[in-house]
């Protein structure tokens, strides 16, 4: 049986679309890099010479040979242009964060729903080596009752980003928006619906715009999960640790396949998204009444995965991908923490 081809068409061929999507849709055999808006620079066919090149967003929508739009532009444009993607009748891939607000998430999933199509968000870093070994941990129950786990997304820089959309205040921009919306993705996936959250927003470094600090405290019936990032810390502390009544595993950060990306590899391949030994996390857990420490073998990381899974989303419309409503969640948890940062409190969630 023949794997379905779907042609995709991408919003934007800056870093994103040429480092995080195009590759995937390339080489990914159920998908065609078909179409590309690109409203100044024509760089896509350059790479890729069969992609069709769109002056206007407009333009591109009218092409009913595409069924598949990923909005990989600013921020807060993404609830426009998915709103326009949907109106025209194609599925959507949309990069975090979702949106900019509740509001808009709600009703983005909703029009979907009423037009029969699928909704995907861009949370990769589910297709991290380390995350996925994360959730290994936690499923095997090696550690047992999880009483406290952290999550940090750290990085030092002393200059701004060139990207001026990035740094301007306005909806959508900050770390918590950035950076924050994968580890809370992430920790939505592997503890559920907290019970409250309380954060603490704010800009550390004296040329920061917007905020470049955070601390989010997600708030469970028996345990607490801490979610942190800073743009000062040249030497980051582990990315997941996570403190069990059976022992603790500590994980370091990596980035591998975004690293691959950038220098041109080709995200294909058994080696691919493989982390060294010396990136493996530490186990320290009790077996047979003895503790026992060990480092525990990272899982190969995958981003193609996602792409794979929003293949069949499509074609047979089993949610096996980050979806609209998996977005909607995160940009809630973004809005309580913002509200809680302003006013110093804890906030409930329903």
């Amino acid at each position: 049986m023949s794997t379905k081809i779907i042609n995709a068409a991408i919003c934007s061929f800056g870093l994103s679309g040429r480092v995080f999507h195009a590759p995937f849709l390339h080489y990914h055999p159920g998908f065609r890099f078909y179409a590309v808006w690109e409203r100044s620079a024509k760089k896509a066919q350059e790479i890729y010479s069969d992609v069709l090149s769109y002056n206007t967003y407009e333009a591109m929508l009218a092409d009913e040979t595409i069924e598949l739009v990923v909005v990989n532009t600013p921020n807060y444009t993404h609830y426009e242009y998915t709103l326009k993607a949907l109106e025209a009748g194609k599925h959507v891939l949309v990069e975090k964060p979702f949106t900019t607000t509740v509001e808009e998430a709600e009703h983005l999933v909703k029009l979907a729903g009423e037009k029969q199509l699928k909704l995907a968000v861009y949370h990769n870093r589910r297709y991290d080596s380390d995350y996925k070994t994360v959730r290994k941990v936690l499923e095997e129950g090696l550690l047992g009752n999880i009483a406290e786990a952290e999550i940090h997304f750290d990085r030092f820089t002393e200059t701004l980003s060139v990207k001026a959309h990035k740094e301007t205040p306005g909806p959508g921009t900050g770390n918590v928006y950035d950076l924050g919306s994968h580890i809370i993705d992430q920790a939505l996936q592997l503890f559920g619906w907290p019970d409250a959250v309380y954060a603490d927003i704010s800009k550390i470094r004296s040329i920061s715009r917007v905020d470049d600090y955070f601390e989010i405290i997600l708030y469970y019936p028996a345990s607490r999960v801490r979610l942190h990032s800073s743009m000062v810390c040249k030497v980051p502390l582990p990315g997941y640790t996570l403190q069990g009544s059976k022992g603790t595993f500590i994980k370091p950060k990596t980035n591998l396949q975004e690293e691959a990306l950038q220098e041109g590899k080709i995200p294909v391949g058994d080696h691919w998204g493989v982390e060294p030994e010396k990136d493996w996390g530490t186990i320290t857990y009790l077996q047979n009444d003895t503790w026992v420490q060990e480092k525990l073998p990272s899982l190969q990381g995958n981003y193609m995965a996602l792409f794979s899974g929003l293949h069949q989303y499509i074609t047979t419309g089993e949610p096996v991908t980050v979806t609209g409503e998996d977005g909607l969640k995160v940009i809630k948890i973004i809005e309580a923490a913002y509200k809680s940062s302003n006013s110093g409190t804890k906030i409930k969630l329903k």
